[in-house]
Formats: structure tokens, C-alpha cells, sequence
């Protein structure tokens, strides 16, 4: 959604939707417009009857007199209000869902749109569960709001209106009895509705809906490591757990209409029973026996129409209660700040630096990063070492505009990367790390990501130089091999090698490593290393190390503790000075010596 509708009074529920579809107002006010006509002319149907009863009234007992003709025009008024009923309410519906269709298309192209644009750490924190809900559970339902009960909702509106001026021209004596009716269906009916505890109840329900959805996924993709393991039964709890929440708060907001809803039947649909003590104290006392009559019967005859109406209205008022919450949801996203992408700097080199960064991560008071810099220079290997949670990925994060700086610059060939735009800022710089995604599409295709326009010659070249043509070659179709497709398997190594084949062809000059040989075989491993020889050749290369051995030969080693840089310099030097990093090494050392003992 634009920055500037961000920056307006935040909206919510009908509001909201109307603003969404603002590009298609026309067909939302002529859908709302046909839908008032269809609710008038649904009305025309009991003042025929109405005036039919009259004529058989004013010559009964001899019918001999009745006036066919007018008999006959009231029929046709009938038909014709059902028609119209008809007619007007289809074109309302096709209205109304046209404009739902295109503005639900805007919205999901809206939505991606603004996710590529968010910080992309959030993607990490939200989680794909959640995402995937939104986008197909709380987004498609505004397109049934807006095509199915937003023109309920304006007949519920038109029609009460109508209904109550019907009830007060013909006898304003039994529309007060009707009324009171309709004020205790109404009563009961917000008994449930409106209760702080039953909006609370929803907001929970959604909740659990979304972790159930996150733990729903996360046991799918990560089943091969619970197989490995044998963890299926421990594994399992946490999704029994998010089922099993989910469940008690359906049954919870299912329970809550328990008492109001039966309420509510059972009044819309015995108005009458208001009317019959009222028929007879006016009925003692009638000067117009058959004007009484009249009355009596019309009003006998139209209030089983109320309960139609009241119960729309019931319809209406839950679906409202649910669009509040599921376009709350998804506002939750489209509200989070996108990174601001107007620079049009460009790179005089590609030496990285920290300047005095600080970081906290949304949520948290303390800080990931503590008034970190450092240099790393053009055609130099610099590794970032430290204990889990000293901000090693942290680094990383930043430097690629995963999340803004709090304090501080980070700047690539003296330009800040604030001021250089997210295409430029993602061409400077490739990234290979421990986890490798590929695509379900050919391998030539997922190495070409790196360059859409690379030719069929440079993309083996690159996977020549990744070590990986050799076995490209052997699959069933080489480099058109479909990845993921049947009889195709690649192993994790296979699959990091064409991770940098595609690092090479995109031929950055600002290379991020997160140690991509840390869970290889010494096959792997070998062949990796060599490929990082062709990859890192002559550029900027951070590395996030967690086996200080590929860190000894690096030109500068940055160690990190609880967010802070606390030492710098190369292998031997750090070595010497007896510091933290000493304390790493040695502990690293004596797990390469660790067996099992004779005890054991």
C-alpha cells in the first residue's frame, strides 16, 4: 500500500475494506445501490398483500362485489417486487464480486510487492505459516466480504428502515409491539456480540489459528531431521500443542453463542407473540371491526419477515466481527515500515566499514551490536568469530540491509548504504550460506539467478569453476535436470557447489560466507574449498566462521563477545596476545583430540 495511505489514521474493518477497493469504487456504489433496491422492492410483495386483504374486507361477506381488476393489478405489483428483488440483487452480486476479483488481484500484487520491500529479516521472524495464513486465509477473506456481505450489509441497513416506516404508517400500535420485539432480539443478540470477551475470544481464536499454521509447517520441512533422530513423539508436541490450543478456543467462541444465539431464534421468529396481547386490548375497544381486522391480519402476515431481515443482520454483525480481525492481521504486515530505497549512489570501491554501528532487534531492549567498527578491505579475507549470540550474523544482516542500523554507517567503497539503492546495494554483493535453497526448476536455471542473461557458456563455466559440471553431467539431463523432480537426488554438498556456482556467475565484488563447509564430508569440503579459490579471487570476503580452522589463514579475524568487537588481528597475533580468541582456539583444539575412552 502507498507510504502515504501508511501515515493516515490507521483504519479498520468496513472502513478499511471501502479503502482497499477504492480503485473500484464505482462498481462497490452501484452494487450498494442495486442492493438498496433489491431490499425496497423484497417489500413490495406484503403492501399487495396488504391491499388485496383490504379489498376482500371492505365487501365481505358478499365477494360477489369484489373488484377483480384491482385484485388482479395487486398480483402484478407482487410479481413485478419479486422480479425486481431478483434482477436487482444478481446485479448487485455480479457488481459487487467483479470489484471484489480485481481489487483482491491488487491487493495480493500489493502485499508481495510491500513483502520484497520490508527489512528482510522480518521474513525470518514472522515465519512462512503465518505469512502463507494471511496472504490465503485473511486476504481472500475480504474478497468474500466485499463480493458476498458487504451488500448483505447495505440491504440490512435498507431494509430495517423500510421495515420500521411499514410497521409505523399502517397502525403505529403494532409497531410498537413489533418493535419491542425487535429491541429483545436485538439485546440478545449483542449479549454476545458486543461483549470485550467474546472480541477477545476472536483475537485468541486467530492466534492459534497462526501458530498452528507455523507449527504445521515447521514439523513438515524439518520431518527428514525428526526421522533421523527419532524424535517423532517429542517432535509432534509442540504441533499437538498449537492443535490442541486451537481447538479449545474454537470450541470456546462455538460455546460463547450458547445462550444469546437460541435467545436471539427464538424471539426474531415469535414476534407475533408481542402482537396477539396487543391484537386484543386494541380489538376490545375497535371502532372498525374490519380496519382492526385488516391491521391485524397485514401485521400477523409481515412479521415472520422480520426474522429474515434480523437474522441477515445477525449474519452481517458475525462477518464483521470476523473481517475486523483478519484485516487487523493483515495491516499488522502491510504497516511495518518498508526500507527506504531512494539512493542512487553507486560503489567507488569495495572496501566494507563499520562505524560505530549499534543494533537492537525489534522487541528486545538489549542490544545485538555495541558500537561496532572495523575495516574489511578490498581483496582480503575477513572472519568474524565468536560464541553463538555474539552478533557474527548479526554483521551479515546488516550489511546486506536485512534490518537498518540504529546508530552508526556501514559503508561499501566510502558510499553508505543507505544511500545506495536495493538493486545496486544486492548486485555488490553475493552471499552463500550453510542452508542452500534451490528452485524447483532446472540447474542451469537455478545457477543463472546469479545473471538472467548469463548464456549457456557461462553458466557452465561457473559450475566448472564450482566444482560441480563433473556431476551436472551425469544427471539424467544434465543441466536441464529438474530439481526435486523424480529419481533426482542431490546431496548437501552437490547442492552448496551449485549455491556458488551461482555466487560466481553473479560475480559481486563483496562476498558473504556463513562457513558453508561446517557440516560437509572431506570430499566436499575439498571440492568446496576450491570453489570458494574462484569465488573469493580479488574480492571483499567476510566470513562468519564456526570452525576456527578455516579462519587461520584469513588477513584479519574479528572476535565478537555478547555484541562487542573485542579483538582484531590475524591468526598469530591474536594467538599471542592471550585473549579471547586463545580461549576459542584452544577449546576448538581440544575437540579435534576429544575419542571415546575406555569408561564409555
Amino acid at each position: 500500500m502507498s507510504q502515504k495511505n501508511k501515515k493516515n489514521k490507521k483504519k479498520n474493518g468496513l472502513a478499511r475494506c471501502l479503502e482497499i477497493a477504492a480503485k473500484r469504487k464505482p462498481l462497490v456504489i452501484l452494487s450498494a445501490v442495486l442492493s438498496s433496491i433489491a431490499a425496497i422492492c423484497s417489500f413490495v410483495p406484503y403492501l399487495a398483500i396488504y391491499c388485496v386483504i383490504r379489498e376482500i374486507l371492505m365487501v365481505y361477506p358478499d365477494l360477489n362485489r369484489l373488484n377483480t381488476e384491482a385484485i388482479r393489478l395487486y398480483s402484478v405489483w407482487a410479481m413485478l417486487g419479486i422480479i425486481g428483488n431478483l434482477i436487482s440483487y444478481f446485479l448487485a452480486i455480479l457488481c459487487s464480486h467483479i470489484g471484489a476479483f480485481g481489487t483482491i488481484y491488487d491487493l495480493k500484487i500489493e502485499f508481495a510487492d510491500h513483502l520484497a520491500r520490508i527489512p528482510l529479516g522480518y521474513h525470518l521472524s514472522i515465519g512462512s505459516g503465518k505469512l502463507r495464513k494471511i496472504m490465503e486465509g485473511n486476504i481472500e477473506s475480504i474478497e468474500g466480504f466485499l463480493a458476498h456481505q458487504f451488500p448483505d450489509f447495505v440491504a440490512s441497513v435498507t431494509s430495517p428502515i423500510v421495515m420500521v416506516i411499514l410497521l409505523f404508517v399502517v397502525d403505529w400500535r403494532f409497531g410498537l409491539a413489533s418493535l419491542a420485539g425487535i429491541i429483545a432480539a436485538f439485546v440478545a443478540e449483542f449479549m454476545g456480540y458486543g461483549s470485550g470477551e467474546m472480541k477477545n475470544t476472536m483475537q485468541q481464536y486467530q492466534d492459534a489459528l497462526e501458530d498452528m499454521n507455523n507449527a504445521s509447517v515447521e514439523f513438515v520441512r524439518g520431518m527428514p531431521v525428526i526421522k533421523i533422530f527419532g524424535k517423532e513423539e517429542s517432535s509432534f508436541e509442540r504441533l499437538k500443542s498449537a492443535i490442541n490450543k486451537y481447538t479449545d478456543w474454537v470450541l470456546k467462541f462455538s460455546l460463547g453463542w450458547q445462550n444469546c444465539m437460541p435467545a436471539f431464534t427464538t424471539i426474531v421468529n415469535n414476534i407475533y407473540l408481542f402482537l396477539i396481547p396487543v391484537g386484543i386490548l386494541v380489538g376490545r375497544n375497535a371502532k372498525d371491526p374490519k380496519m382492526f381486522a385488516l391491521h391485524f391480519v397485514f401485521y400477523l402476515l409481515f412479521v415472520p419477515a422480520i426474522a429474515g431481515i434480523l437474522n441477515k443482520i445477525m449474519y452481517v454483525s458475525e462477518s464483521f466481527m470476523e473481517i475486523n480481525n483478519n484485516v487487523a492481521r493483515m495491516d499488522e504486515i502491510l504497516y511495518i515500515s518498508e526500507l527506504t530505497d531512494n539512493g542512487t549512489k553507486v560503489p567507488a570501491g569495495c572496501d566494507v566499514r563499520f562505524e560505530n554501528v549499534s543494533f537492537s532487534y525489534e522487541g528486545r531492549t538489549e542490544q545485538a551490536l555495541k558500537n561496532v567498527s572495523f575495516q574489511a578491505q578490498e581483496g582480503q579475507l575477513t572472519a568474524v568469530v565468536g560464541a553463538s549470540g555474539s552478533g557474527k550474523s548479526t554483521i551479515a544482516n546488516l550489511l546486506s540491509r536485512f534490518w537498518d542500523i540504529g546508530e552508526g554507517s556501514i559503508k561499501i567503497g566510502n558510499t553508505d548504504i543507505r544511500e545506495i539503492s536495493q538493486e545496486e546495494l544486492m548486485k555488490t554483493i553475493s552471499f552463500v550460506y550453510q542452508d542452500t535453497f534451490l528452485f524447483k526448476m532446472s540447474i542451469a536455471d537455478n545457477i543463472r539467478l546469479g545473471r538472467r542473461n548469463a548464456s549457456d557458456q557461462d553458466v557452465m563455466e561457473a559450475a566448472r569453476q564450482a566444482q560441480c559440471h563433473e556431476f551436472i553431467m551425469q544427471l539424467p539431463d544434465g543441466y536441464q535436470t529438474v530439481v526435486g523432480s523424480s529419481g533426482v537426488h542431490l546431496s548437501g554438498g552437490e547442492r552448496q557447489r551449485i549455491a556458488i556456482a551461482r555466487a560466481i556467475l553473479k560475480d559481486s565484488p563483496v562476498i558473504i560466507l556463513d562457513e558453508a563447509t561446517a557440516f560437509s564430508d572431506p570430499e566436499n569440503e575439498y571440492l568446496i574449498q576450491k570453489s570458494f579459490e574462484n569465488l573469493t579471487k580479488n574480492k571483499t570476503v567476510i566470513m562468519i566462521a564456526h570452525r576456527l580452522s578455516t579462519v587461520r589463514d584469513a588477513d584479519r579475524i574479528l572476535v565478537m563477545q555478547d555484541g562487542e568487537l573485542v579483538e582484531s588481528g590475524n591468526h598469530e597475533a591474536l594467538y599471542e596476545k592471550g585473549g579471547r580468541y586463545r580461549k576459542l582456539w584452544d577449546s576448538y583444539a581440544q575437540t579435534l583430540e576429544w575419542k571415546v575412552g575406555e569408561t564409555a
